[in-house]
This record gives C-alpha cells, sequence and structure tokens, in this order.
C-alpha cells in the first residue's frame, strides 16, 4: 500500500495504526486550507467510515468550504476553524489520533499550522503529493494516485471493511476522485480507479447526480466570471504552447467570486488546439495564487517548484509569489521564455 520512496524513514507505514484503530479513539480529521472536492470527500468519507466503526470523529476544515460542496452527507458537521478557534483548538487538544488528508506539509493548513505543529498526539497522514513533510508518525504518500479520495478508499479495503462502505462514503470518495481526475480523463487516471468507482456504483453510487451537484450548482456570477475571463483576461503564447489567465484583486471582488468559484477553470484553455500548458494566477489576500495544468509529458510540477514555491503532480500544480500581479505575469513570461524549447519538445511528443 505504501511507495517506500515517497515516505520518510520516521515515519510509520499507514498499516501500523491498524492496532490502534481496533478500539473506540477520539478522532479529529483536517485537510489543507481552500478545500476542494478532494480535500473534503475525502474527510467526510472517513469521517463516515470511522463513525461506523464507533470512532467519535469530528472533520474540522481551515476555512469555510465552497458553497458548491455543502451537499456532501455531513458537510454541515463540519467545525471552521477560523470562525471557531477555541471550541476547534479545545476538540483537537481532546483527540487522540489526528488524520491529515490532502496535504503532506502542515503549512497546507495555514491557520491550523501551529496548533497541528504542536499536536501531542498521533498524527496520521493520507496523501498523494510528493515530498511529504517529516511530522506526520504514520503515513502514506503516492503521488500516482489518482486523489485522496481513492487512497482512503484503499485504507478502508486495507483495514478488511470495504462491506461497510455506505452509498454516503461512495458519493464523498466519487467526488473527490472525479474532480481530481478531470471527470476521468487526466492520465492518474488508472484502472484501479475505474475498478473503485464499479465498487462504489455496486454500493448505491449513483454518478450523475455527483457529478450535477459538483458542476451544474454554481451562482449566476460565477458563469459570468467565465465568460469575462474567457473572452478578455486569456493570453495564449503559441510558441510556448501556453495559455496564461491572470485575475485582480478588483476583478474577483467585481464578481463577487468566492472561495472554490474559481476551481477548474484552469482546464479550459487545455481545450484549445496546440495548448499543453495553462496557466491561472489570481490575486489574493497577501499573495498570488497559481494553479498548472498540462498535458502529456509537460512535468509542472517541477515548473512550480523551481520558480513559484510549489509543487504538485506532473500534470496538476500549484504555487504562488509574493510580488504585484504585474510582476509575477512578467516572471511567468521569463520563465515561458526560458524552457520554450522544452514545451515545444513536450508539444510534438504528444502529436
Amino acid at each position: 500500500m505504501n511507495n517506500p520512496s515517497t515516505l520518510h524513514s520516521s515515519m510509520k507505514p499507514i498499516e501500523e495504526i491498524l492496532p490502534l484503530l481496533a478500539h473506540p479513539r477520539k478522532i479529529v480529521i483536517t485537510h489543507h486550507y481552500n478545500p476542494d472536492a478532494d480535500a473534503l470527500g475525502s474527510t467526510l468519507a472517513l469521517y463516515h467510515y470511522l463513525t461506523v466503526k464507533g470512532h467519535s470523529c469530528t472533520v474540522i476544515s481551515p476555512n469555510s468550504m465552497p458553497d458548491f460542496l455543502l451537499w456532501m452527507p455531513d458537510a454541515d458537521k463540519v467545525m471552521i476553524y477560523d470562525q471557531q478557534i477555541a471550541q476547534s483548538n479545545e476538540v483537537i487538544k481532546e483527540s487522540e489520533i489526528l488524520f491529515c488528508l490532502d496535504f503532506n506539509q502542515v503549512s497546507r493548513t495555514k491557520v491550523m499550522t501551529q496548533v497541528l505543529n504542536d499536536y501531542a498526539g498521533i498524527k496520521v497522514m493520507i496523501d498523494h503529493h510528493l515530498f511529504p513533510d517529516v511530522t506526520f508518525d504514520y503515513g502514506i504518500s503516492i503521488p500516482e494516485k489518482s486523489s485522496t479520495c481513492e487512497m482512503v478508499y484503499d485504507f478502508i479495503n486495507a483495514s478488511g471493511d470495504n462491506q461497510l462502505i455506505t452509498k454516503m462514503m461512495a458519493q464523498c470518495i466519487y467526488a473527490g476522485t472525479m474532480t481530481d481526475t478531470g471527470s476521468f480523463k487526466f492520465s492518474c487516471t488508472s484502472s484501479e480507479t475505474h475498478r473503485m468507482v464499479a465498487d462504489l456504483m455496486d454500493k448505491g453510487l449513483v454518478p450523475a447526480p455527483v457529478h450535477q451537484a459538483v458542476f451544474d450548482n454554481y451562482q449566476e456570477n460565477r458563469l459570468r466570471f467565465l465568460g469575462y475571463v474567457l473572452s478578455e483576461k486569456m493570453m495564449i503564447f503559441p510558441n510556448q504552447h501556453t495559455a496564461l489567465i491572470a485575475i485582480s484583486r478588483e476583478e474577483l471582488n467585481r464578481y463577487k467570486i468566492n472561495t472554490g468559484d474559481s476551481e477548474g477553470i484552469v482546464n479550459f484553455p487545455l481545450s484549445i488546439k496546440n495548448i499543453i500548458f495553462s496557466i491561472f494566477i489570481s490575486e489574493r489576500e497577501s499573495e498570488i495564487r497559481m494553479s498548472f495544468r498540462s498535458k502529456g509529458n509537460l512535468d509542472v510540477n517541477e515548473f512550480a517548484r523551481k520558480y513559484f514555491n510549489g509543487g504538485g503532480h506532473a500534470n496538476a500544480a500549484g504555487g504562488k509569489s509574493d510580488d504585484s500581479l504585474s510582476e509575477t505575469i512578467e516572471k511567468i513570461k521569463n520563465a515561458l521564455n526560458e524552457n520554450e524549447s522544452l514545451f515545444k519538445t513536450c508539444y510534438q511528443e504528444s502529436l
């Protein structure tokens, strides 16, 4: 189940946590700041599973969840850390085990970083990103996996409890897997992923309502924002086979764009002929946030790590910049020029 090459030597394989779960425990489950469907889906799926097993579980999100994910079963029971700091800290302090899902560095939780660093209980990581932190006691990190949701499914199976998977767990697992695989079109989609979905359908999952809940559940302003972005803000760099969308804070405010409303927009330019690299950057509170997506052999994880203090997967990564929006755009243009031959090679390989 574990990929030893991605685990720090001091982190025990996740299978070794199973004996500690043989008796009821007080457990907290959390995910990264600004949760997406994989983060929330994996935490709620694990929450439902551990609750069925008799554990006392609480899900704590670092900040508010996107409106289009609030349909997930028991999303209304999730504690919001930055709105309930004292209560959340008390729940964390009283817990015995802390599951950290869809992130491998505690700094990804932002407002919860200090409390996670100070946590005296057992910390467990389930994640599919490269270069895990050394602060976890038990963990699993398999970058080749489609999603953390698929890894939660694997964890349930490794526990010998496949028969305990309910329709609610299946809905959460499917939502996160569907979004992280780009509706099963990204290269991270394996035969194991499809076999999992078949099993979830056998357990009562109906995919269409979940897809509609995620992708057909936005406010009107989000669609108008999307139209504005694609018609007015998308820049094409044909020599680098790249598309860039840069959005200012003023534009986000003008369209009343909330957490999660810009999710997935970075994927649209990849539908353009000859484009293999798409970049979406937005000016948020005190930094520039960046999303990178690619097709074929172009490794955007390496690009994000080299230029923008980021990382992720070969075809999907993120980064950040402390420079101004205009300065960040110039830095991107310079990086594109610097790597033009690489992009051309990757494009030729994709034909």
